[in-house]
């Protein structure tokens, strides 16, 4: 492994989970494209499939955390990064295929520009002339909660021809491909293991973003990603997840005025939505969206309690870090539901510019 000093260490931190199969097409890229630019550790989620034998076999140079039990995505990556000492963490999906020279760019910015949390634009490793849809050319988020991406607005997947080629700052970086000062990350208390899985990295995200820090997508490294897909073809449990984690976004962060009438109009929403699949004939979709807002409201007052203590996390700073006011940049003021099923805006570039909130001045660590 390369040898790098603790203080001035990068490290590309993979999680896995039984995905052998992953790891046997994609770390060899991770290994040729980073070894340079970082450490490589794979934290390993109680795997039963012999990932961890395989990684030690054929790649000696990737440290292997192991842990005892599937802990999920936030819950491992929590266990796995409080053994790493590094300035910057980087979250990457074991289904991503990285290209040369994807690190330091993105390093570049996040030291010369002002950001603690940083993604490259992610193309789709089956069509890679398109965006993808986890993440594509950073996040943002619309008056009731609802997540998009430049380069992807619902089922329409823009082409990669330039047009996200600047840095920009954004509402949210994808946890596929995640650029993080480990500062940063543990300032805020890492992934929300409430999550379990599934925006998380969002959850985080804005909870820098009510710190005053900024979030950036690079528009000069690119990675492909396998994951992704379209709505039809997410599970239930995964619609579960979304439907739960998104609401659970809102009670914790949203700091601003007008959470109920938010948090009341996006159940009213997402019980369209409900009907919307159960007329389409999918029934387990429905059950899922019931589900989720069933469990929303049993875990209300924990989430209640999660947002108390983030304000007052968030107006008391830290000795090392004080809190600067709240950046809402790449915040949407208007409904992207509105616009693409009503209006007719499939892309991002059709989206009014003056609906997002603007960036404010760069802050550091």
């Amino acid at each position: 492994m390369k040898q790098s000093n603790p203080i001035e260490r990068t490290v590309v931190a993979i999680l896995n989970w039984n995905g052998l199969r992953h790891l046997q097409v994609y770390l060899p890229s991770v290994v040729e494209h980073s070894i340079l630019h970082a450490d490589i550790v794979v934290i390993d989620n109680g795997s039963t499939d012999n990932s961890v034998n395989w990684i030690q076999g054929t790649h000696p140079e990737v440290q292997v955390i192991q842990l005892e039990e599937n802990l999920g995505f936030a819950g491992g990556y929590n266990a796995g990064l409080a053994q790493i000492e590094a300035t910057h963490f980087i979250l990457l999906n074991s289904d991503v295929r990285v290209t040369s020279n994807w690190i330091p760019p993105v390093l570049h910015m996040m030291e010369h520009e002002g950001y603690v949390a940083c993604q490259p634009l992610i193309r789709n490793e089956s069509d890679p002339t398109l965006f993808e849809y986890a993440g594509a050319a950073g996040g943002y988020i619309d008056r009731d909660g609802y997540t998009f991406c430049a380069g992807r607005i619902f089922e329409v997947f823009e082409s990669d021809e330039g047009q996200y080629s600047d840095n920009r700052e954004v509402f949210w970086a994808s946890g596929a491909a995640l650029f993080i000062r480990s500062e940063a990350y543990h300032e805020a208390g890492g992934l929300d293991n409430e999550f379990f899985a599934h925006m998380e990295e969002i959850d985080l995200c804005w909870r820098l973003k009510n710190r005053g820090y900024r979030i950036g997508v690079c528009g000069s490294s690119v990675v492909f990603h396998l994951g992704g897909g379209t709505l039809q073809k997410i599970s239930p449990f995964k619609s579960y997840l979304n439907f739960r984690n998104n609401l659970f976004l809102l009670v914790k962060n949203h700091h601003q005025r007008a959470l109920y009438p938010m948090i009341l109009r996006r159940m009213i929403l997402d019980g369209i939505a409900a009907i919307k699949f159960l007329r389409e004939g999918s029934t387990p979709l429905f059950g899922a969206v019931w589900k989720a807002h069933r469990d929303f409201r049993s875990q209300f007052q924990l989430m209640k309690t999660r947002r108390n203590a983030e304000k007052l996390a968030c107006q008391q700073g830290s000795a090392n870090a004080p809190c600067h006011p709240m950046n809402y940049s790449g915040w949407y003021q208007g409904s992207v539901l509105v616009a693409y099923f009503l209006r007719g805006k499939q892309t991002f570039d059709e989206l009014p510019a003056n609906r997002f909130t603007k960036s404010r001045p760069k802050t550091n660590v």
